[in-house]
This record gives structure tokens, sequence and C-alpha cells, in this order.
């Protein structure tokens, strides 16, 4: 229930990226506005990454989408075993989890489910 604009608002600020995503260096290659925001991403990773905003209904739902690749202490691209790789995989989706989680609680502000936005 909260619209894309102040969706996009809360990764437009590069100060946020080091509170979202603190051992990740990123470089936006596209600004969509409204849409979301495509990054480079290098540090603990190396690959692209999107926060991709799409209204729905009276809010907006928040798609992450996180291409990238362990780096080594070179900052090259490591080989993990593939359960070593998956657990980060895993470890990346529920840390993206609660970021949308957090994000969500802040913007709508306790307003509950079906109730239009406070007049302030």
């Amino acid at each position: 229930m909260v619209p894309p604009s102040t969706v996009a608002a809360a990764f437009a600020d590069p100060r946020s990226w080091s509170r979202y995503w603190p051992d990740l260096v990123l470089e936006v290659y596209t600004d969509r506005g409204d849409e979301g925001l495509r990054w480079t991403v290098r540090g603990a990773l190396i690959g692209t990454m999107e926060v991709w905003l799409e209204p729905v209904l009276d809010g907006t739902l928040l798609h992450y989408f996180l291409r990238a690749t362990p780096a080594g202490p070179d900052g090259e691209p490591r080989a993990l075993q593939a359960r070593d790789l998956r657990r980060e995989f895993d470890r990346r989706a529920r840390a993206a989890k609660a970021i949308a989680l957090g994000l969500k609680e802040v913007l709508e502000d306790g307003r509950e489910p079906g109730v239009g936005p406070r007049a302030d």
C-alpha cells in the first residue's frame, strides 16, 4: 500500500545502499525512476543487481534480482563448491527478504491492509 515513487525514494540515495548491502560496492547503470534501479556489483560479489518496482493495485511489488558470483581477495570471481554457493545464495535471499520487509514496515507506517494513506 505504498506507491512505487515512495519505495523508489528509499533506494535512490546512495548512502542507503551501504546500509542494505554493507559488503557491496554498487554503481548505477540504469536508473528506471519509479520502476527501480540496476547496479553493477563489486566487493564481496561481482555481477549485477536490480530492484524492480511493479505497481499492483494501490501498492508496490518489490522484485529483487542478484546475478553475482562471490569474489576472492583479489576481487576476481572465486570458485566455490556447489554446497557453499547454495549457502551464499540462501543467505543473500534471506537478507533481501529482511530488507524488503523492513522497508514495508517503515513505509506503511502501521497502516492496516485495505486502509488508505493517512491524511497529514
